[in-house]
């Protein structure tokens, strides 16, 4: 065998085994995917705000605290008050949404990277006609 050959047949193991190595990568950012939990787009935090009465605590400094929940539509920012009794769930949903997201991200990437890889090994596997 040839040292071209040698190094060629190298070079090619190296890539399935990085093939290999994505797809593992990809499968474990399927699994969120593939998961059941209900999303619910944006963040669940506190803010604290005046009201505007100018009688009232909050106008020396005691701000009137709640939690909302906060998203874009449309290019535009909204906010939902949440009522104590959902809070909890709400956090949990949208915190689901953040993992959906960063998966779904993850999977752009590796599928971008398993392509470079794929091309790599065609360039290695073709033969001249």
């Amino acid at each position: 065998m040839q040292r071209r050959e040698k190094k060629q047949i190298e070079s090619l193991s190296r890539l399935r085994q990085e093939l290999q190595h994505l797809l593992e990568e990809m499968e474990r950012s399927m699994e969120v995917i593939f998961g059941r939990a209900p999303l619910v787009k944006g963040n669940v935090y506190e803010i604290a705000r005046k009201c505007g009465k100018s009688s009232c605590a909050c106008a020396r400094g005691q701000l009137h605290k709640s939690m909302v929940l906060s998203w874009s539509h449309q290019g535009k920012t909204r906010l939902r008050s949440v009522p104590p009794q959902r809070l909890e769930e709400l956090r949990s949903k949208s915190e689901e949404y953040l993992r959906f997201r960063r998966a779904r991200a993850q999977v752009s990437v590796i599928c971008k990277q398993m392509l470079n890889v794929i091309d790599r090994i065609e360039t290695l596997r073709r033969e001249e006609p």
